[in-house]
């Protein structure tokens, strides 16, 4: 596992957008993992400068969103669905035929995972899967005890994951939905390249326990550290509870040419 310490937020996001621009160039046609939240907000700022300065071209790519809430009001702009394509799908020049949500107002809803995990297959996998992390360590809307072979599937929101997405509810608890469809976390580790990006103190804790701590089902996202390509870009303030902070920054420093981007 790659860990890159960087001055502040925007500069996580800068480097977001270069490690997932570096794949499309090599791959025009390259398969993208669209996470929500506020985490990877400054790496799609810093993907839609590279597209309006005419250094990225989306328009080919094709994308996949983690999750989505179930049970939302129909055209609700509180879904994913809407998020994506107000944040990502627009701004980054992508085509909204190739950007995929899960279907959270399915009449079936074990059915629509089930085609979720069908796409991203017929689709050639997901090529560089970005990512954010709850304060309770989940990764997509994967909860703490989540199965390490988890696909596609239906979970229920833990309250402290419904108490932290308030914010996006006018700060109504009562509306946050109780229930989602998220990519398991054997459909992430599916994924080419994993890029995780977290800012703040808030995230320091979880960032600590899935990077430093032991593999575990209690920290979903700790399974990044079965993944053969998984990059943590972190600012300081998220950085602030690893031990090995030192030897980061050491290995940063000392990296190869040839494996530097940006």
């Amino acid at each position: 596992m790659e860990i890159v310490i960087l001055p502040d937020a925007a500069a996580v996001g800068a480097a977001a957008a270069a490690r997932i621009a570096a794949v499309v160039r090599a791959k025009p046609q390259a398969v993208l993992g669209l996470s929500t939240g506020s985490s990877p907000l400054g790496a799609y700022a810093a993907l839609a400068d590279l597209v309006r300065r005419g250094e990225l071209d989306l328009s080919r790519t094709s994308a996949f969103a983690l999750d989505e809430y179930v049970g939302l009001p129909l055209g609700s702009s509180q879904s994913y669905a809407a998020t994506i394509a107000a944040e990502a799908t627009g701004p980054l020049g992508l085509d909204p035929e190739r950007v995929h949500v899960p279907d959270g107002a399915a009449a079936d809803l074990e059915a629509a995972c089930e085609d979720y995990e069908r796409r991203i297959r017929e689709a050639g996998g997901v090529d560089v899967q970005l990512l954010g992390i709850g304060t309770n360590g989940h990764i997509g809307f994967n909860e703490p005890t989540s199965s390490l072979a988890s696909r596609t599937r239906i979970k229920t929101l833990a309250p402290r994951t419904r108490q932290d997405n308030a914010r996006f509810f006018g700060g109504d608890l009562d509306a946050v939905p109780l229930h989602c469809i998220t990519q398991g976390l054997g459909t992430i580790l599916d994924a080419r390249r994993l890029l995780l990006v977290a800012q703040g103190e808030a995230k320091a804790a979880a960032v600590a326990a899935a990077v430093e701590g032991p593999l575990s089902a209690m920290v979903p996202g700790s399974a990044m550290q079965l993944h053969r390509h998984a990059t943590v870009l972190l600012d300081e303030a998220a950085a602030s509870a690893l031990t090995l902070r030192d030897y980061y920054r050491f290995t940063a420093d000392h990296q190869p040419a040839w494996q530097r981007v940006g």
